[in-house]
């Protein structure tokens, strides 16, 4: 779900829900000039794959954006980096983010794990430099 993208009406989750998740994201993306997404719903067989597909498939913004992708039915969570926002995002403070989001799922709470995990990544990732790439 990227900020102001429809939902259908088989949505797992209720109309709070998706407002927290949009504001989470619409507020992500504004602080840090990175395109946030996420993606709810099966990865399959190679989930990190998959997760990768999606994130090539934004397009001209894949290279200054992040996906999150969960599937709460496979209990797998990936988190894409473009190649720009890998500069700002190291692997090691989306692994924290994962295991911060990770730990509130298991506790029932995937909506709050999504929101908390965003806002560690936005942290993370700082406001826009004002230097050329």
């Amino acid at each position: 779900m990227a900020p102001g993208e429809s939902t259908s009406a088989e949505s797992p989750f209720s109309a709070k829900q998706l407002a927290r998740l949009d504001e989470a994201l619409t507020l992500s993306s504004r602080e840090t000039s990175v395109q946030f997404s996420l993606y709810v719903g099966e990865l399959g067989a190679n989930p990190r794959r998959q997760a990768e597909q999606l994130h090539s498939g934004l397009g001209a913004e894949a290279p200054d954006s992040v996906l999150v992708a969960v599937s709460p039915g496979e209990r797998r969570l990936e988190i894409v980096t473009g190649e720009q926002t890998a500069k700002r995002l190291p692997d090691r403070a989306c692994a924290l983010a994962a295991l911060s989001m990770t730990a509130s799922f298991n506790g029932g709470d995937l909506v709050g794990g999504i929101v908390n995990g965003l806002r560690m990544l936005a942290d993370q990732a700082g406001k826009p430099s004002l230097t050329p790439r």
